[in-house]
């Protein structure tokens, strides 16, 4: 290890998305911004999100498409940096983009335009980036905070925690800004992965790349979700799975409507009335023949259906409408879109971000207890985090006001 030692204002740790947001907004406030990484280029997430393409916000952000234990905690980083502002520094940056389902945002080139945007702010606030540069250790002191780093010492007078989550351990997710806040006596929310595959007690292998839509439910209380399903060997995905998948617990048993769209009994009778010789598989004529195939052997023999009594096919209506599933776990970080739980936000000020009992601390993005919805909403809430994260350490560094107001 290098001797050296380096003095800033602010110092980030992680080139992620909040991370490089955060390093950009202090440095055009006026800070002397170091950004440290361990990777040996900056926006490797980005680079592989939405299929390559970084659906980079939702323009219905809001604090009801966010998981947390305080759901209100992102009212206001999101009202000072709205899904629109960032739309606006994207056509700043002669970035094309397009809308795909109601609100997504995606490049119509590549996410490596995200990356450009970031890396261009931040030089445009002259921030140093510091990669291929393993943290060791963190420590505070009267005047600041000192970063021990493979590359030798960072003191500064704030510290910014922009490390991400657990997710897709294969680019380097590590659990640092985690670790940082336990030394600092922050509670922690349980992690666990989340917008992730589920994998089922009772797999159907034989159904693997069948796929439809559906409507996910896991009870009155929580959120139901319509969209694409696909079979897997281990169980379901898609992005309705991947939806509620941040809503289940272990033991939990899964909903699935899979004719959402259809008043299932009433089409049932329609194809009675017009087939009625047809064998029951006719009445499921709207899925995949695959799947009705299972169905039809748990509700119905196969006689036709003028055969068939009418409590067969009202079961056959219940099971299309409501099939349970009982998932066994996830797929885990490595197939996780992102992290639920992490830093307690009763810690932080909503307004900044700020460590409420350490001046000068900051965590932001995935790390602090904010998950988002599948759609852009995460980015969003990197973006909103890391904006006004930025700005404050910059304006603590100088001892000036700080605008906005606690949710």
């Amino acid at each position: 290890m290098k001797n050296d030692r380096k003095d800033c204002d602010v110092v980030v740790l992680g080139a992620g998305a909040a991370g490089m947001m955060a390093a950009a907004q202090a440095g055009q406030t006026g800070a002397r911004v170091i950004l440290l990484d361990h990777a040996d280029e900056p926006g490797r997430k980005i680079l592989i999100s939405g299929g390559g393409r970084c659906n980079f916000t939702n323009l219905e952000a809001r604090d009801s498409t966010y998981l947390s234990q305080n759901p209100r905690f992102v009212r206001s980083a999101l009202a000072q940096f709205t899904p629109a502002m960032f739309c606006d520094l994207v056509r700043n940056h002669h970035i094309r983009w397009e809308e795909k389902e109601r609100g997504q945002l995606f490049c119509q080139n590549s996410a490596r335009d995200i990356v450009d945007l970031l890396v261009a702010e931040c030089r445009r606030g002259q921030v140093k980036f510091e990669l291929n540069c393993r943290i060791l250790s963190v420590r505070r002191d009267e005047s600041g905070f000192e970063v021990q780093t493979a590359h030798g010492f960072v003191r500064t007078k704030a510290m910014i925690l922009a490390t991400g989550g657990l997710t897709i351990p294969k680019l380097g997710a590590t659990d640092l800004s985690l670790r940082i806040a336990r030394q600092f006596d922050l509670a922690i929310i349980q992690p666990a992965p989340a917008l992730v595959p589920l994998v089922l007690g009772r797999p159907y292998p034989d159904l693997a790349g069948v796929s439809l839509t559906v409507q996910a439910s896991l009870g009155r209380k929580k959120p139901k979700f319509t969209g694409g399903m696909v079979f897997t060997h281990k169980g379901v995905s898609g992005p309705a799975i991947l939806q509620i998948s941040s809503y289940w617990h272990t033991g939990e048993a899964l909903a699935l409507n899979l004719m959402p769209e259809l008043d299932v009994m009433g089409t049932f009778e329609e194809i009675r009335a017009r087939r009625p010789r047809a064998r029951p598989l006719a009445l499921l004529e709207n899925l995949p023949q695959r799947l009705g195939r299972v169905l039809v052997g748990v509700a119905c023999d196969d006689r036709p259906l003028i055969e068939q009594p009418m409590k067969a096919i009202r079961a056959l209506a219940s099971l299309v409408e409501k099939w349970e599933v009982t998932p066994v776990s996830s797929e885990g970080y490595a197939k996780a879109e992102v992290m639920k739980g992490g830093i307690d936000t009763r810690a932080l000020s909503s307004r900044t971000m700020e460590v409420v009992s350490v001046p000068g601390l900051y965590a932001i993005g995935e790390a602090v207890d904010v998950t988002g919805w599948l759609g852009g909403y995460n980015f969003q809430w990197a973006w909103s985090s890391g904006y006004v994260a930025g700005r404050a350490a910059a304006c603590y560094v100088r001892g000036a006001p700080v605008t906005g107001q606690d949710s």
